[in-house]
Formats: structure tokens, sequence, C-alpha cells
């Protein structure tokens, strides 16, 4: 009688591979990690810090502060998606919220024009990056750091170095309100947020230029070679991020309500983890919308838990760079396991070897 044999890709029931629901296991803990994480700090705060973290002021606080992080660290994402760096977001973010205060107060423009001319000022930075960095064929580290350096001497020139203030009268309120007011009892910059990262989720996820941006990250050659104009796509990217940083400098604007030349830079690094660490996230080993945001929520959580628990000021550099650090080496290592993945999946069986039937000859050699 011949002895049952299972597939050689079937386990010993022949119901699928023997290492497939550890896979999927391992990719649900991938995927969701860091919304697991998320969930253990805020159990570990509030069970430490009871009367003041578990509280709806904290609530607040963190959808309300850490909203242009999230925002700033979703315009970092975008070009990251294509395989480059933009190093000039925080300058950009410093001088397009001075140009806001700026326009307003001593240009006495009306805010939704201010606001409008500085989005758009941001979007035409960012396809001067685009361009600088894919038709000057330079590296986009040095290209955009080149580029930031000189926003920022433009940020100086414009403030002479000082600050602007607004007079007596102030701002006017309905400027300030795009900042301070709530919806729905949550603060109004929560909004924004998730209307920003379903919008680049929709485009990224469910749309072909979303899936031309992926190609050109993980293969620019590839993508030419089927026909994606990787230029083009590479400049919308830059572009669409530059338009981003525009509308973070109008909530640090009404946030502050004082244009400090300088402030911008202090976003840089935080924005930059916040994307790194997304995308191990929600989707493993590629930069993604949802995984940022959860990203600059352990983050946002973190950082609140740590400062109410009376740490000094220099935990929270500390705290980024070591976290920067982490998130590079995880991204690293989750596109290393999807790349292995694949080709563990792609890779042909082995032919079966059929056992000598019983009385037959034995198998000899000639």
């Amino acid at each position: 009688m011949t002895p049952s044999r299972s597939s050689p890709r079937s386990g010993p029931d022949g119901s699928g591979p023997p290492s497939r629901s550890r896979a999927h296991g391992g990719h649900l803990v991938g995927a969701y990690g860091l919304v697991a994480l998320t969930a253990l700090l805020v159990l570990i705060f509030s069970l430490t810090l009871p009367r003041t973290f578990p509280t709806q002021d904290t609530a607040d606080s963190i959808l309300s502060n850490q909203s242009i992080p999230a925002v700033l660290a979703l315009a970092a994402m975008i070009p990251i998606v294509t395989g480059a760096f933009d190093l000039s977001i925080g300058y950009g973010l410093g001088l397009a919220h001075v140009m806001v205060m700026y326009l307003i107060v001593n240009g006495e423009w009306p805010w939704p024009l201010a606001c409008l001319v500085v989005v758009i000022g941001g979007a035409v930075v960012g396809l001067l990056n685009g361009v600088i960095v894919e038709f000057g064929r330079i590296d986009s580290f040095i290209a955009t750091l080149g580029t930031g350096s000189m926003l920022y001497a433009v940020t100086g020139w414009i403030t002479d170095g000082g600050r602007i203030v607004p007079g007596p009268q102030g701002l006017p309120a309905a400027f300030t309100d795009i900042y301070d007011s709530t919806l729905l009892g949550l603060p109004l910059p929560a909004f924004y947020v998730v209307a920003l990262a379903a919008v680049l989720w929709l485009v990224l996820e469910r749309l072909p230029l979303g899936r031309y941006l992926y190609v050109i990250g993980s293969n620019p050659r590839a993508a030419d070679l089927v026909g994606i104009r990787t230029r083009t796509y590479s400049v919308y990217a830059f572009t669409a991020s530059g338009l981003i940083v525009g509308f973070a400098g109008v909530l640090l604007a009404a946030q502050q309500q004082i244009g400090n030349p300088s402030v911008g830079l202090d976003y840089l690094l935080p924005a930059f983890v916040g994307a790194l660490l997304g995308s191990t996230a929600i989707k493993p080993g590629r930069p993604n919308a949802l995984g940022t945001v959860v990203a600059v929520a352990v983050l946002a959580v973190g950082l609140t838990g740590i400062g109410q628990m009376g740490a000094d000021f220099w935990t929270i550099p500390l705290f980024y760079g070591g976290t920067l650090l982490l998130a590079v080496g995880l991204a690293g290592y989750s596109a290393r396991r999807q790349l292995s993945t694949v080709a563990s999946r792609d890779a042909p069986a082995a032919p079966p070897t059929s056992p000598p039937q019983e009385g037959g000859p034995a198998d000899v050699p000639p």
C-alpha cells in the first residue's frame, strides 16, 4: 500500500502551509502593533497618573497640540512614498506662518486672502523643490536642505530677525477660530488631520496616482519601463507636500498668534519621526497616511505622559531621536521581511518524489 503524502505546500492535514497562520499573526502584529502600543501607553499612564492623564483636558490638549505635527508628518510622508526626502518642510513651515502674520498685521490683508496666498506659495515652493530634485538631478537630501536654508534666509529678511506681533486690536477672531474652535465637542484641528489623512489614503490606496507613486518609490527603473513618468509624478509629490506645509503654516499662525522666525525648525524632527514610524504600521514596509496618524498618536501619548510625570526638558529630543532610530530600523526590517515573504511565496515548489512500490525492485544506481 502506498502511504498518503501531503503536498509540499500543505500542512500535515493538507489544508495549507504550516506557517500560514503564524505568518498571518506576524502580519497582524506588524500592522496593528502601534495601535496596540498606543492603547497600552494610555492604560499605563492612566494608572500611573489617574488624576491628570485620563481627563478630557488631556485628550483635548493632545488632539489640539499635536494637529500641526500630524499635518506636517503627512506632508513629509508624500515625498517619502517616492523614495525622496524633503528636509525643507520645517523651514517652509516657519516661512509660511511668518508670511501669514506679515500679510495680516503689516500688510493689512483680509485674512482669507492671506491664507490662500500662503497655501499657494507653499505649493510653489514644493514645485521648485521637485523640479530641482528631478530635473536638476540633485539628491533630495542636498537639494531640499539647500532650499530650506534659503527659505530660512527669506524668513529672516521678512522679519528682520525679530517677531511679528499684532497690535492692540489683535488678530481677527475669525482667523484664530480656525484653530481655537471646537466641533462636536472636540478641537477643530483634529478634524483637519482626519480629513487630510482620509484624502491621502484615498489617493494613495485607491487611485492610479497613488500606485504610480509607490512604484516609483520601490523601483524607479521599473516605473520608467512600464511608461510611468517618474519625474512628473515625483514633482507632483513635492508640490502636494509644499501645499500641505503651507496649510500647516496657516494653522501655526492661528495657534501662535505671533510670527516667530525660528519656530518651524522645532517641527522638523517630529514630522520625520511620525512619517518614518508610520511606515511600520497599517501597511508595514511602506509609508501610508493611516500609519502616520497612528505614529503621531503614539508620540503624542508618550510625550504627554512623560511631561505629566515631570520629566526634564531634554527628554523630549531624546525621545524623538531614539524613536527616529527605532522607526528607521523597523521600516528597514519590515521592507526586508516583505521582500522575503514575496520571494518565498513565489519560489517554485519542489516536485514530489514517489516512494518505491511495495514488493517492487529496489532502486539501484546504474
